[in-house]
């Protein structure tokens, strides 16, 4: 159902579907085993649309009506992953308001999104965007605000491995001078979530527009950052976090840094020595 979201928001399936159904889609995917998906009333309460725009995303994806469609969403395949980690935050509301309490609230949603992100896990989306990276003579790496933090550390961690791997930023040539450095041949890899950064959206765009392909790291298949990229992984931070949560992200961009790592082992092998030779000679570890 994701890799559909996916193609549907690329213009690459033959299902085509307007924009509030389409984001309708991308939430109601993240919400499976949720009290919501009892009703048709409750979910489109939740969701903020009208139980008409769901009628017709269920007739769209080729059910005969919203039941059947409702009972993909809640069987057995689709069950709530991380319930574990949920009901451990759940108690720990219960449990009062401790400073305990709360650190556990929080810890127990990372590790939910994390579950969620290894049960929704999309091996060939994911295998392309290390065969992308990977394959491209030169990669940047955009992100702002929270998502700088993500940018940064996914640019040390690849350039731990392979050369030409930059950031894309005000801080350095500027966000249009790097992107211009780029040819059809290199990738760029875009990181935003709900609510997504606009800089970030437009300067992935301009980059399907100039022939470069994009690597998305955003939460939904219905995500703005998804039609403009080649590859896609997707990953949840719903959190009681008091901003958007990157936990899960931290993690995904350890898995992608770990899977470009192995796609070229020899050759990762003699980028981490040569690294250690050079620590080791400027003496930056004791």
């Amino acid at each position: 159902m994701r890799a559909l979201a996916v193609a549907i928001a690329r213009g690459e399936a033959r299902v085509s579907l307007g924009s509030k159904a389409r984001a309708a889609l991308g939430h109601l995917l993240e919400l499976s085993g949720h009290p919501a998906l009892l009703s048709i009333t409750s979910l489109a309460e939740h969701l903020g649309v009208n139980p008409s725009t769901l009628t017709r995303l269920s007739h769209a994806l080729g059910y005969p009506g919203f039941p059947a469609f409702q009972r993909v969403l809640l069987s057995s395949s689709m069950n709530a992953p991380g319930i574990f980690y949920a009901r451990q935050a759940e108690g720990a509301l219960v449990a009062g308001n401790s400073l305990r309490g709360a650190v556990t609230r929080l810890c127990r949603e990372n590790q939910a999104n994390i579950d969620r992100f290894v049960d929704h896990f999309d091996e060939a989306g994911f295998a392309e965007a290390v065969t992308m990276i990977m394959a491209a003579p030169r990669v940047a790496v955009h992100g702002i605000r929270q998502f700088h933090a993500l940018a940064s550390f996914l640019a040390y961690g690849l350039r731990m491995i392979r050369a030409d791997v930059v950031m894309l930023d005000g801080n350095n040539l500027g966000i249009a001078e790097g992107l211009a450095t780029l040819g059809p041949q290199d990738v760029l890899i875009s990181a935003s979530c709900t609510p997504y950064s606009a800089t970030v959206i437009e300067v992935a765009n301009a980059a399907r527009e100039a022939g470069i392909a994009t690597v998305a790291i955003t939460d939904l298949a219905s995500s703005p950052l998804v039609p403009s990229s080649r590859a896609a992984v997707l990953v949840g931070h719903q959190s009681s976090f008091i901003s958007n949560s990157i936990g899960a992200f931290m993690v995904a961009a350890e898995c992608l840094i770990n899977a470009c790592a192995a796609h070229r082992p020899e050759e990762t092998r003699a980028a981490l020595q040569a690294r250690a030779r050079m620590i080791r000679r400027l003496g930056i570890e004791v």
